[in-house]
């Protein structure tokens, strides 16, 4: 269904945001409709308006709908660092390197997780998106660490339940800048696009419950490494609530870092890993948990920091 569409606002959704109406009237994801409002593609009451906009019942819509997206191309290919540190008949456990995606998605050309299996001969689960084939969760492409891919449809549908349920274990180590306080805690606040940049993830007041829990592991004179328990999976979740509580990991210009300091311990990425990954087997129920060295980027900024703190 594409083509210029208009047509009143049900009553049922009087006061959601446009965004929100968007997508529930015509079938698109949050994000598209987002994307879509952004281009100008909507009006309300033949205005312009914004994403986060309320909509009233009986609000006149037109909306320019877009045609069929073009098909994201499933390659295999050779992925340097990528590493398969567990492999059976319904899951298969990987070390990603950083610069490398999880998945295939329009704009991206860069390496990814599941080209880089197909590379190394592994077939994966048919579930999911054409371009997310087996992907039950993601890893941000400057994130380094462990991430579990289905291969059969049993492993995919068990994983997807289990992350939907909150019992698998996804354990992260950040640097930060300075000190929290307290030195452990939980970050309970809403996360969606930033309002203005929709490019980047914010706290709002109307975004989707986030939960981040964190524990200082060592203290040093001008950051502190964190142990983080995220028991919600949002984009950018662990890099936008350390920034709103004014502690970006180092190295995240895009949530504020400080340059300067990311330039003299050498990163170009926000130093942030996926240290440790627990699930039940989705056959077994067997407890499975898989841990990651910090890669050598990561461990020299450390070094550096601790030097500096002695």
């Amino acid at each position: 269904m594409t083509g210029r569409r208009s047509l009143p606002v049900p009553e049922g959704l009087d006061g959601l945001r446009l965004d929100a109406a968007v997508s529930r009237m015509f079938g698109l994801s949050r994000t598209t409709a987002a994307d879509l409002i952004g281009t100008g593609a909507a009006l309300v009451d033949g205005r312009p308006a914004g994403k986060g906009d309320r909509v009233s019942g009986g609000a006149w819509l037109d909306v320019d709908l877009p045609g069929p997206a073009e098909p994201v191309v499933m390659r295999a290919e050779t992925v340097e660092g990528l590493v398969v540190v567990y492999d059976d008949d319904h899951v298969v456990v990987v070390d990603k390197p950083v610069g490398v995606a999880a998945h295939p998605s329009p704009g991206w050309e860069g390496p990814t997780v599941i080209g880089g299996l197909a590379g190394l001969g592994y077939t994966v689960s048919t579930s999911g998106a054409a371009e997310r084939q087996g992907v039950v969760h993601r890893l941000d492409v400057g994130t380094s660490g462990l991430m579990v891919v289905a291969k059969s449809e049993l492993g995919y549908s068990n994983l997807k339940q289990a992350f939907r349920d909150r019992t698998v274990d996804k354990t992260y180590h950040a640097l930060v800048h300075g000190h929290p306080d307290p030195s452990s805690g939980t970050v309970d606040a809403p996360i969606d696009r930033h309002p203005k940049h929709d490019w980047r993830f914010a706290v709002v007041a109307d975004g989707k419950p986030s939960v981040t829990h964190y524990r200082t592991l060592e203290a040093f004179r001008a950051a502190s490494l964190l142990e983080i328990d995220l028991e919600t999976g949002r984009t950018h979740q662990i890099r936008v609530h350390m920034a709103a509580v004014r502690h970006p990991c180092v190295g995240d210009l895009t949530y504020g870092a400080d340059p300067t300091f990311a330039k003299r311990l050498g990163l170009t990425r926000q130093w942030l890993h996926a240290r440790r990954l627990g699930f039940a087997h989705p056959s077994t129920g067997e407890p499975l948990v898989f841990e990651s060295d910090y890669p050598a980027d990561l461990q020299a900024a450390l070094d550096t920091v601790r030097e500096e703190s002695a």
